[in-house]
């Protein structure tokens, strides 16, 4: 050590009797470098590294310009970085100095694009030295290593995107009902017998009738509702509106069930003391001079005896509204709830192969989900865009284009749909993200709003740019592979782990080789390894990836 130590001195003192920056190149060694990180990550296209040299005293001779270049070696060749330039303490310029006496460091932070070979590269510091004119150049016989490079794991990120689907709205059983109605005279409960002999009484009748035998239809319940008009006491509309549903169910049981043939059916009887909503909807829809105030005052009072005196207290108006709306809120509703059983999965199935023009839009939408080749779907779905100009079917024939990785097939689909829906913006940003157009991706996700493909791959994105934690975030229970990868590269191994847990595959097995190695579990990474391989990509992959180093 002591002789080391009095070798070091007496190059010093003859780099200082001399001066000549000859003598820095040949004692290379004395000067230490740092790197950070080691082993060097891309991120986002870029590789980024920050570098330290520092010089011991004695060392940097007062006369001398030292350049630093960093240099990213690797199998395609090699890309200089910028140059760091340093100057002894006697040179006449604008670069950083270093002290005879006293040594020092600089660091400088360098960034290098990627380029296909550099997840098996070294970083270097490749240094000259000039005199202080620059007249005469002494390389250094040595270049320093830097790091190792380069760790590019996030380049595994899922990029073709995820589609989506629209959803039909088909009904197996679709709710119909059917009204009509009697209308009782002021303060009166009895139901009338002409109010029992009106055509839309009659029209009812016939439909339950009509319903009840049907093969399709069943009668689930009937309503009858009983109303009283919102003038008068509450208490004398109360009674009113009870004694009105009484009478109006016994008129239903006897007359209008009886003639429809029907019995057996459920039958709920209710009643409204006071049928404000209905006053309001029957003003509304009139032409009643200061119907707007009328309005106001409903939405001002919530108490039925101010509303009906402020209202009263308008005389002229009062009396068009007793004349024209209150006589009609003099009523009892019967309505018919019916189920349509719509067409089975195997009735679909068979219309479609023999007559599917006849089939409307959601019939059609749900019969594709009904079909397992990709090329029946297809079809069905031109129909139901050929036939009804569907939205949904040409998202959807687009949606399907995009799964095949023909995003100008998707684009034409997309640019006939009328309804800019969130499956529209996602399916567009899929369709950019595969040829390779992300601005325009996240600017179309952007308008895709929470729809869960969109937050998928816009969690892609994230990864691609860079943003590994607000990948984890927007990715969050999505469970599929580019959520394991962004918990991995915020070496979050363990929930990384958990979504991987059961899968098998070649692409999932690569990351759970990622995992095993990270975490020194050699043997259980070359076993997984062993089955990524069987995809070609993959285990050419491998065979540079920095991660399996150790392997």
């Amino acid at each position: 050590m002591k002789k080391h130590i009095l070798m070091i001195a007496c190059m010093a003192l003859m780099l200082a009797a001399c001066g000549n920056p000859s003598k820095m190149a040949k004692l290379a060694d004395m000067v230490e470098t740092e790197c950070t990180p080691e082993v060097l990550e891309a991120v986002n296209g870029k590789i980024a590294a920050n570098y330290t040299v520092e010089f011991p005293a004695k060392y940097f001779i007062s006369e001398a310009v030292l350049e630093l270049t960093p240099v990213m070696v690797y199998a395609g060749g090699e890309v200089a970085g910028p140059v760091l330039t340093l100057q002894g303490d006697k040179v006449m310029d604008n670069n950083n100095v270093i002290s005879y006496k006293n040594g020092g460091k600089a660091s400088k932070a360098v960034v290098f694009d990627y380029k296909p070979g550099m997840e098996k590269a070294v970083l270097e510091l490749r240094a000259v030295v000039y005199n202080a004119s620059k007249t005469k150049k002494f390389e250094y016989p040595v270049d320093y290593k830097l790091a190792d490079g380069t760790n590019c794991t996030y380049m595994l990120v899922k990029l073709e995107g995820t589609p989506s689907m629209e959803a039909d709205n088909y009904q197996k059983v679709i709710r119909e009902t059917k009204e009509s109605q009697v209308l009782y005279t002021i303060n009166q409960s009895n139901v009338r017998n002409n109010q029992l002999k009106t055509e839309q009484i009659k029209e009812f009748q016939q439909w339950l009738k009509d319903a009840n035998n049907h093969e399709r239809r069943t009668i689930v319940s009937n309503d009858i509702i009983a109303y009283a008009s919102p003038d008068g006491s509450e208490n004398l509309n109360s009674k009113l509106s009870a004694n009105r549903a009484k009478s109006a169910e016994n008129a239903f049981v006897k007359v209008i069930s009886k003639k429809a043939e029907v019995k057996d059916i459920p039958l709920n009887v209710s009643q409204i003391s006071e049928d404000w909503e209905g006053f309001q909807e029957l003003v509304e829809a009139s032409d009643i001079q200061d119907k707007e105030l009328i309005l106001r005052v409903l939405s001002m009072y919530s108490d039925p005896v101010v509303r009906e005196r402020e209202i009263k207290n308008m005389s002229a108006v009062f009396k068009t509204l007793a004349d024209e709306v209150l006589p009609a809120l003099r009523r009892a509703r019967f309505i018919a709830n019916v189920d349509y059983k719509n067409w089975t999965d195997e009735e679909l199935t068979k219309l479609i192969n023999d007559n599917i023009n006849e089939l409307d839009e959601e019939a059609l939408l749900y019969g594709a989900t009904l079909f397992d080749k990709e090329s029946q779907k297809v079809e069905i779905y031109k129909a139901a865009a050929k036939n009804y100009n569907s939205s949904r079917a040409y998202n959807n024939l687009a949606a399907i284009s995009l799964k095949n990785n023909k995003a100008d097939e998707a684009k034409g689909y997309l640019a006939k749909m009328n309804d800019k829906t969130a499956s529209y913006y996602n399916n567009m940003a899929v369709a950019a993200m595969q040829e390779g157009n992300y601005d325009a991706a996240a600017e179309n996700l952007a308008k895709a709003g929470d729809l869960k493909e969109a937050k998928e791959n816009m969690g892609a994105l994230l990864i691609l740019k860079g943003d590994y934690k607000g990948a984890v975030a927007t990715l969050n229970g999505a469970n599929s592979f580019n959520e394991a990868l962004a918990n991995i590269l915020t070496n979050n191994l363990t929930k990384a782990s958990s979504i991987l847990a059961p899968a098998k595959c070649s692409c999932k097995s690569y990351l759970k080789a990622i995992i095993a190695a990270r975490q020194g579990n050699n043997s259980q990474a070359k076993e997984l390894l062993e089955v990524a391989k069987k995809d070609e990509a993959l285990a050419k992959r491998a065979a540079n990836d920095i991660e399996f180093a150790k392997l």
